[in-house]
């Protein structure tokens, strides 16, 4: 258990606009929304300009939302670990009942917009994705097995499938996809991310892999998600999101992002510490760049094969 005699800094709210902005997590958001665009994008009908906006508003929405209700849950283990200390709520700024009142009424709010700009079922895997980033990710698996972020990653890989039903009103086999490229892509992202933070980790007592294994079998298992990625990246090429964009991207992503696990894999105590950072947080800082390249490429051909450039996709 973490230290709960801990208080939080402030018993009341001394909030500006941005402080509820941060608490909505906006950086983590920016690439969980720009999937769904691709998503919605990439589906084979189209929306009407102004519901398609409202749909990425309302997925934005709902995200920003799990984000705060993340924020209100984690509050004890947040100001414990130096990377979130200087969130809204350790740092005081915030208060826990605030955070949860916001987060619970944009859930409402996004959910409800959702299915009447769009369809119910988008709006029923909105308020799933939603459910499961709390109830799921945040409350039982985060603290309780280093399978967290594996299991619970599949939050982070529902808003393609979402944009794509928010269009369709189904979901295909594209879609299903598209949830499996974020997927696989998590654990390697947040893995490399727990290799060069252990020390937080272990602070609040997260068994994060890094933490109940150990550093050698946190790069082993890096390795074998970018692998299992790449082949899922070469699967895709044989669905209708292929296109002679993806297929180059997809190409020199994997082959650049299986370089840098191998090269963390071959990492070992005895190199420095400082080594290792540097390594880790390149690998880190790549994976952020490799799924927006990679749904960039899917975005791009799908554009393309809409407007007839693309032809024979």
């Amino acid at each position: 258990m973490t230290d709960a005699s801990v208080p939080l800094p402030a018993l009341e709210s001394e909030a500006e606009f941005k402080d509820f902005i941060a608490l909505l997590k906006p950086r983590v958001m920016v690439l969980v929304v720009f999937t769904a665009f691709v998503g919605l994008m990439a589906a084979p009908a189209q929306l009407h300009p102004f519901l398609a906006l409202v749909a990425i508003l309302c997925i934005a929405t709902g995200g920003g939302a799990a984000g705060a209700l993340n924020m209100w849950w984690d509050a004890d283990i947040d100001k414990i670990m130096k990377r979130t200390q200087k969130r809204p709520i350790p740092s005081g700024k915030v208060t826990p009942d605030e955070a949860k009142i916001i987060g619970f009424a944009l859930s409402g709010f996004s959910i409800v917009m959702l299915g009447l700009a769009t369809n119910f079922y988008a709006a029923a895997l909105l308020a799933f994705t939603i459910f499961f980033y709390i109830a799921i990710y945040t409350v039982w698996l985060k603290r309780a097995t280093p399978q967290n972020i594996v299991i619970g990653g599949a939050a982070g890989a529902f808003p393609p499938m979402i944009g794509w039903a928010a269009v369709t009103g189904t979901v295909s086999f594209e879609s299903v996809l598209m949830f499996a490229l974020v997927f696989m892509w998590t654990p390697p992202h947040f893995w490399a991310l727990a290799l060069f933070t252990r020390t937080d980790y272990d602070n609040a007592e997260v068994p994060m892999l890094t933490v109940t294994h150990g550093r050698k079998s946190t790069r082993q298992h890096i390795v074998v998600y970018t692998v299992l990625l790449a082949v899922l990246g070469g699967a895709t090429m044989l669905s209708s999101l292929n296109g002679p964009i993806y297929i180059v991207s997809a190409v020199l992503l994997n082959t650049r992002f299986m370089f840098g696990a191998v090269k963390i894999w071959r990492r070992n105590e005895e190199d420095s510490e400082w080594d290792n950072f540097l390594v880790e947080r390149q690998f880190f800082r790549f994976s952020l760049f490799y799924l927006f390249a990679l749904f960039s490429a899917i975005l791009a051909d799908s554009i393309l094969s809409r407007v007839g450039v693309w032809g024979w996709v």
